[in-house]
């Protein structure tokens, strides 16, 4: 099998940015070093001139639910998942995204968190995965701990090897990121097309729920999960005490911590600390917590990923590099560090010798990078150039 040569492009490594070739063989890195490609067109090697654009991991997305929304873009429209999954991949490509953990909610919330519907969407990823696919996929199973009759179908998906990672979620009145007043009213009105009076039914239903959760059994949950080699997060701490119970369920993970006493003490504790790109891209959190930009700047956040909108996790990378980040420990935070948050930094993450070839070429328009190529497992599965004028 020929080699391909990515040749002459400014590489993002772990610890440094240099001029480099990369040479790929049999979907891994063989080497990274100047003047590779020189007589690589007479060996018959496919040679990608990287010339002028920046040569980055593949990201790794640990978090986003925006499968979600590409299955029901309105409250009550559901499009064929198979279709949705299908047009997302792409989107996904597109966007330098070379590992997605599709982050699918066992609880209250959208009607595609019903177990029925994420049962589906988990045996159509997992399908698709096997019989082809452009990116690499698996499943954040993100559980909803007041949702009571969910508890077997975690288990059973652990016990199938259908989850990647495992997040534990509090979604309710007064806590986490709804803990001001109507907050969280105002979402589920907004999400769910409700009005005031079957909010309230809602609100009601779910604290009625929230007193019968077996904390037990779920602890007996997370603890099988870590067995099984799965990483654990939380989500939404807002206070020392918080992270602690996290620690206690195992976490290893804080998901958007509300500010920036309790990244800090999540970190101290040993976790780590994943922000949104979102929050870095719009300039700071659309409902006044944390600051994810200061966090990382600070060693507050280690992990960023995109959340609810893919696009912004490239952005965020070189935004993040704009404010004072090196580019490499900003292309890490999106690629090398959470892949080793879910034990995966031996395979994907940073471009080494040995390690799978997912990288994308990147170049600058107006200050704003656009992905030109993704290549997965030495493959390119996506190019895009401007018509020429």
């Amino acid at each position: 099998m020929s080699r391909l040569i990515i040749r002459g492009g400014t590489v993002v490594l772990p610890h440094e940015v240099t001029k480099a070739d990369i040479a790929i063989e049999n979907g891994r890195i063989t080497d990274i070093a100047e003047g590779l490609a020189r007589q690589a067109e007479e060996a018959g090697d496919t040679v990608v001139d990287a010339e002028g654009r920046w040569v980055l991991p593949g990201l790794v997305d640990i978090h986003c639910d925006a499968i979600e929304k590409e299955t029901e873009p309105r409250p009550n429209t559901l499009f064929p998942m198979m279709m949705a999954f299908l047009q997302f991949e792409k989107k996904l490509a597109g966007h330098g995204i070379t590992t997605m953990l599709h982050s699918l909610s066992l609880g209250v919330g959208l009607s595609l968190r019903g177990e029925n519907l994420v049962s589906q969407m988990i045996e159509l990823i997992r399908a698709c995965r096997e019989e082809r696919s452009m990116i690499r996929h698996g499943i954040h199973l993100r559980y909803e701990v007041s949702h009571l009759t969910g508890m077997p179908l975690a288990r059973k998906l652990i016990e199938e090897g259908a989850v990647d990672y495992l997040s534990l979620m509090d979604h309710a009145p007064g806590i986490g990121q709804y803990r001001k007043p109507g907050a969280f009213e105002r979402y589920v009105m907004k999400n769910q097309g409700v009005g005031v009076d079957e909010v309230a039914h809602i609100v009601a239903e779910l604290q009625e729920k929230r007193k019968r959760v077996d904390w037990d059994t779920l602890r007996d949950l997370t603890g099988y999960a870590r067995e099984c080699g799965i990483a654990i997060a939380s989500h939404d701490d807002d206070s020392k005490e918080a992270v602690e119970r996290s620690l206690a369920f195992h976490a290893d993970v804080s998901e958007f911590p509300l500010d920036m006493e309790t990244a800090r003490f999540a970190c101290n504790r040993g976790m780590n600390v994943c922000v949104g790109a979102p929050n870095i891209v719009r300039g700071g959190s659309h409902d006044g917590n944390l600051n994810a930009a200061e966090a990382v700047r600070a060693d507050a956040a280690d992990i960023i990923c995109s959340d609810y909108h893919p696009a912004s996790l490239l952005q965020a990378v070189f935004d993040l590099e704009k404010q004072g980040v090196p580019l490499s420990e900003a292309a890490a935070l999106a690629s090398l560090n959470p892949s080793r948050a879910i034990g995966r930094e031996g395979e994907i993450g940073s471009l080494e010798p040995g390690k799978a070839a997912d990288l994308i070429l990147v170049r600058k328009w107006r200050d704003y990078p656009l992905v030109e190529t993704t290549v997965v497992g030495g493959s390119i599965v996506y190019e895009c150039r401007d018509r020429e004028r």
